[in-house]
């Protein structure tokens, strides 16, 4: 999963950024030139994958991972006289963090926290707006020469259009918003949004809104103290977090919400060798969990034995679980729920 932080000018982004990707000390992949984005890849943390660790012991213990993209400036002229820059950066991002400031600047600059998510808003749904408008004028023109649009694209777009220019973005209707037919387009505001509300040190609580943005969800989260908090050493963390009563780190909270926001779950495959985490979309069938791991066990797929990782708690291995009859073989179809511990069998 990949994840774009944007903001406006000094809403913090760089700050949050840090919070996040420091928490763990994982390695960002600094930028080779101005105007690039920082990428960091942070690991998803899973008490289960500590459990069967314990149980298995493989040689090699491979959590889930993630990856944000801290953009780069939203600019200071109207997108609407351009798509590319920072809104080229985060097109392939699964989901858009929107960092909003909640805190005083200095010379006693009030924070509108509200009103910059509706500019962002607006500014992604101009980009999108942009792109569909050139995408038309193509048509119309391949048109003029004899060339008839093929397939629902055309129509598509136009629907697309008439939703953007109300105001609203393309991810309040999700039949449209995941059409395979405008897949090609990474339409930004088609894409999940989470609020990270950028508070002071000391507050912790959600700003009250006027207008609260419909399948968004807002969360808080205290920048600067945070980033402060991921330089320190491990004694020093836990006074901290004490202190400032923080008993969640930034990162594991922006993860669990970005799983519900992606709707991903985790199925895990364990043996001696390694114990590994993998991220799917929920619904996802047997047949494509298989394609995850290895392009050859989608092939020659046989069965998922399957077990939950609940039954194994309680059942404390493996071996017992499965005499207790609660390990299951499940054909290409069955849709993989989160926590599965599978074994494909397979044959090429």
């Amino acid at each position: 999963m990949k994840l774009g932080l944007i903001g406006l000018p000094h809403a913090g982004k760089k700050t949050v950024f840090a919070a996040l990707t420091g928490a763990r000390g994982d390695k960002k992949d600094y930028p080779s030139s101005r105007g690039e984005p920082t990428i960091s890849t942070v690991t998803v943390h899973d008490n289960r994958i500590d459990f069967l660790s314990k149980i298995y012991e493989p040689k090699k213990t491979t959590y889930a991972k993630m990856e944000y993209l801290l953009s780069g400036e939203i600019p200071d002229s109207s997108v609407s006289k351009s798509e590319g820059g920072m809104w080229s950066q985060i097109r392939n991002c699964d989901g858009l963090l929107y960092v909003v400031r909640n805190f005083m600047q200095p010379g006693g600059d009030i924070p509108m926290p509200e009103k910059d998510f509706w500019l962002l808003e607006e500014e992604i749904i101009m980009n999108d707006l942009l792109v569909i408008e050139k995408r038309l004028e193509r048509i119309e023109l391949d048109n003029k020469r004899g060339k008839k649009p093929e397939g629902e694209e055309h129509s598509l777009l136009k629907t697309c259009h008439d939703v953007l220019e109300r105001g609203d973005p393309l991810r309040k209707i999700p039949e449209l918003s995941s059409n395979p037919a405008l897949r090609g387009f990474t339409f930004l505001s088609a894409k999940p949004v989470l609020v990270i509300v950028n508070n002071e040190d000391e507050d912790d609580s959600l700003p009250k809104w006027n207008r609260y943005p419909e399948k968004v969800e807002l969360i808080v989260v205290r920048g600067r103290i945070e980033m402060d908090i991921a330089s320190m050493s491990p004694d020093e963390v836990d006074e901290f977090r004490e202190a400032y009563k923080i008993y969640e780190s930034a990162l594991d909270r922006v993860i669990n919400s970005s799983y519900l926001l992606l709707n991903r779950i985790s199925f895990f495959t364990v043996g001696p060798d390694e114990v590994k985490a993998w991220t799917i979309a929920a619904g996802t069938p047997a047949l494509e969990a298989a394609g995850a791991v290895h392009s050859d066990m989608k092939k020659g797929f046989i069965r998922a034995e399957t077990l939950s990782y609940e039954d194994l708690v309680k059942h404390e291995s493996f071996q017992k679980a499965k005499k207790a009859g609660v390990v299951r073989l499940e054909g290409k179809d069955y849709k993989v729920s989160d926590g599965d511990i599978i074994n494909f069998r397979f044959n090429v």
